[in-house]
């Protein structure tokens, strides 16, 4: 007599599909830990190294275009804004939001094969660059310096590994709490992480700041970190 046994049907790999664009905003907000002190930090950024007589901000991955926004409310016309994203629900999302302002480009590009290379003040990747793989990393992180003009800020934002196993577990744990605190359920943290297994693949902080050096940044700091995840303004 043959035994059975329950099966769980394994979680979907991740995607940023219709679905999570419409929800992404939210998502973003319940998942990340201090989500707006990190957002205030990157407009911040944004604010000091925009020229006053104006410039371009380029923003990686900009999914619904929420991490410029308080950037294009704030400079108006005086700066350009150059938008991209690979996933074309979003980017139908941010066409929307925006596809009356003259002075925002928006374009539909996988980064790894054509980077965007105009030109610009500020070049942000917040959450985007833990989503390529790593053998294209420090080349995009090197088509940012070059894309940067004299004096001109990276604001890099990525989940990172810990340095050990045994704290990057307690991390991990400490972090599936705080999501739970913000209303996901034990099967909600444990789906979203097996979805996100191959396809968010962070490094540590340590070789971050290695691939911002390598590409010739001499001017780094850490401007904001909690547990495994870390913000970094590099300067050209």
């Amino acid at each position: 007599m043959s035994q059975q046994t329950d099966t769980v049907d394994p979680a979907p790999e991740w995607e940023f599909d219709e679905e999570v664009a419409r929800s992404f905003d939210d998502m973003l907000a319940r998942s990340i830990p201090q989500y707006e002190t990190m957002r205030r930090a990157v407009f911040d950024f944004q604010r000091a190294f925009m020229p006053r007589e104006g410039g371009r901000l380029t923003d990686l991955g900009t999914s619904r275009g929420e991490s410029v926004a308080g950037a294009i409310d704030h400079f108006g016309s005086r700066a350009d804004f150059l938008l991209v994203d690979e996933s074309k629900p979003m980017i139908e999302e941010v066409r929307r939001r925006y596809s009356d302002r003259e002075n925002i480009t928006i374009q539909h590009r996988d980064i790894t094969t054509r980077f965007p290379s105009a030109p610009a003040n500020i070049i942000q990747s917040i959450l985007t660059l833990q989503f390529t793989p790593i053998n294209y990393r420090q080349q995009l992180i090197q088509g940012v310096y070059d894309a940067l003009r004299n004096g001109g800020a990276f604001i890099f934002v990525e989940k990172v590994l810990g340095r050990g196993a045994r704290l990057d577990d307690l991390q991990d744990t400490f972090y599936h709490a705080l999501k739970r605190d913000n209303g996901y359920s034990y099967e909600d943290v444990s789906k979203k992480k097996e979805s996100l297994e191959g396809v968010l693949v962070p490094v540590t902080a340590q070789w971050n700041e290695q691939m911002l050096e390598e590409a010739g940044f001499r001017h780094v700091d850490c401007f904001w970190r909690w547990m495994k995840f870390a913000g970094w303004v590099a300067v050209k």
